[in-house]
């Protein structure tokens, strides 16, 4: 019989997503090694259930391998936008790919969309799905430009914008752009939705099982003891050294969901021009409605989380009458250096081995086009995406200039985060809940001290390229700056692409 708990995500502050909702824990059935899957699908985000449902309801035999838990990474962790327009504006978007590459890229984001909307009616979930007006407004004349180039782009893509005089917001504001037929919604309901549309095909879901590599003989592709035709990686990056760890830079985002005194809500979704810049909405959690606003994005393991949440609260603060805090969450996501995502074949890797990746700040949309695109390429079908976003494609001059400048960034913490790291450093100064990287007889040491005084010390190499961790005071794990990759305090793998745990060391508890 089923176990239902409460999910838990990757990091060790509460969304109101999953701490408001529980699913029934799967557990395996029958021998996994037993026949050949049509298609695994390894990760249980929304990525890879929209893939594993649309090739299981084509009469396929898939298979969903999760780490943790369904929904446990960022879909647990999104602020649950839904759009028409994307975090790459469709000017951006047509300077480097074309007309043709924008109107198709406007196109994938309606698509997954709709197919959000779609999979709700069709399974009839209860997702606290919204239609709503979104609003992005420049509060200065350098932004006023921005907007024109978003307004222009998204015109000649068949975007509905139009320029608006009112915004919802009391932030001053010089122009403002309305762009209809946006919407909200729970994620993890949602998730929820395509679960059990998923089982009650026949699909089978296992939790807790983590995969780390798949080995191809004789064109059938190993992960453990499943055997599988096919693969697709739906883990948000790819595990191991691969190509997109370079063509991908990690970002961590910052939410809060706050009562206000006044009672007054946005009816709306609500976005600035600011970089980093700032968005709030409204959802109606556990029957109390509440403000969600976010922003504040950083390079993972850069900056210091509990100043991004310091600064979202004085944002908030000032315009808003706030009454009290009930959630505060962060969740990662990837920038592709030329704009778009990485959906498809899976670089240097055997036929058949398909992955998703990069999707910026707009993975619920992209998210589930990539599921459709994934499920096409294993059903040996075509899809007007696929080219597009391939993960072979040649970069554009302007993503080879941002490939540049983010793998520079990552060569310099390689060297420079080691020469910080001083020996007068010590792990005797740590109070209780908190972690730092320090230098003790020249090792570098990732020390952590519980609640009950304890240290516990571990290598502060990250097992994925070797560059140093860092600490994030509000999630509760260490974080490598270079490829995302994220760990426990205790040093176990929250999410990719490390498969290997960080490397414990006994320390002088004296």
């Amino acid at each position: 019989m089923n176990k239902t708990t409460n999910r838990p995500r990757d990091g060790a502050l509460n969304s109101p997503w999953q701490k408001s909702l529980s699913i029934p824990v799967q557990k395996p059935s029958g021998d996994m090694s037993e026949g050949v899957l049509d298609c695994l699908v390894i990760g249980g985000g929304i990525t890879g259930l929209t893939a594993a449902l649309l090739v299981q309801n084509a009469g396929k035999k898939t298979m969903i391998a999760e780490a943790y838990c369904i929904g446990f990474g960022t879909t647990g962790g999104t602020s649950a936008h839904i759009n028409t327009f994307a975090d790459t504006s469709f000017a951006e978007t047509e300077n480097a790919f074309g007309q043709e590459g924008a109107q198709l890229f406007a196109n994938a984001i309606r698509d997954g969309s709709a197919l959000i909307k779609t999979n709700i009616a069709d399974y009839q979930t209860d997702c606290d799905y919204e239609s709503k007006t979104g609003y992005l407004y420049a509060e200065n004349q350098e932004e006023v430009k921005q907007l024109a180039e978003i307004y222009k782009g998204a015109r000649k893509v068949g975007v509905a914008v139009q320029y608006v005089s009112e915004v919802p917001t009391p932030v001053p504001f010089q122009q403002a752009l309305a762009f209809a037929g946006q919407a909200q919604f729970h994620p993890l309901k949602y998730l929820h939705g395509l679960q059990k549309a998923y089982l009650a095909a026949g699909g089978i879901i296992v939790e807790n099982t983590r995969i780390d590599q798949v080995i191809t003989e004789d064109q059938v592709h190993i992960a453990g003891n499943i055997r599988a035709k096919k693969v697709i990686w739906a883990t948000h990056m790819p595990p191991n050294i691969n190509v997109l760890n370079f063509e991908c830079a990690p970002y961590r985002s910052y939410v809060m969901a706050v009562k206000l005194k006044s009672g007054q809500y946005p009816d709306a979704l609500i976005y600035d021009s600011q970089e980093p810049y700032h968005y709030v909405r409204s959802h109606v959690i556990d029957g109390q409605q509440l403000l969600v606003a976010g922003g504040l994005d950083h390079k993972t393991g850069h900056e210091d989380p509990e100043k991004a949440f310091d600064d979202l609260e004085k944002y908030i603060r000032k315009y808003y009458n706030l009454s009290s805090i009930k959630y505060r969450w962060s969740s990662q996501y990837y920038i592709p250096v030329d704009g778009l995502p990485y959906i498809g074949q899976l670089p240097l890797a055997a036929d058949g081995v398909y992955c998703a990746t990069g999707y910026n700040g707009n993975g619920m949309m992209l998210g589930s086009v990539a599921g459709k695109i994934l499920s096409s390429l294993v059903l040996g079908e075509k899809n007007k995406y696929a080219e597009l976003f391939s993960p072979s494609r040649i970069k554009p001059i302007d993503g080879f200039s941002e490939f540049v400048k983010e793998n520079a960034d990552v060569a310099y913490h390689f060297v420079a985060d080691r020469l910080t790291i001083h020996e007068t450093d010590s792990v005797k100064l740590l109070r209780p809940g908190t972690g730092k990287v320090v230098g003790v007889e020249g090792k570098k040491i990732a020390a952590y001290r519980d609640d009950d005084g304890i240290i516990h010390a571990l290598s502060a190499v990250c097992t994925h390229a070797a560059c140093i961790v860092n600490w994030n005071s509000e999630e509760k794990s260490w974080d490598c700056p270079c490829h995302g990759a994220r760990y426990d305090w205790s040093g176990k793998v929250l999410t990719g692409p490390a498969t290997r745990d960080l490397q414990p060391i006994q320390p002088d508890q004296h």
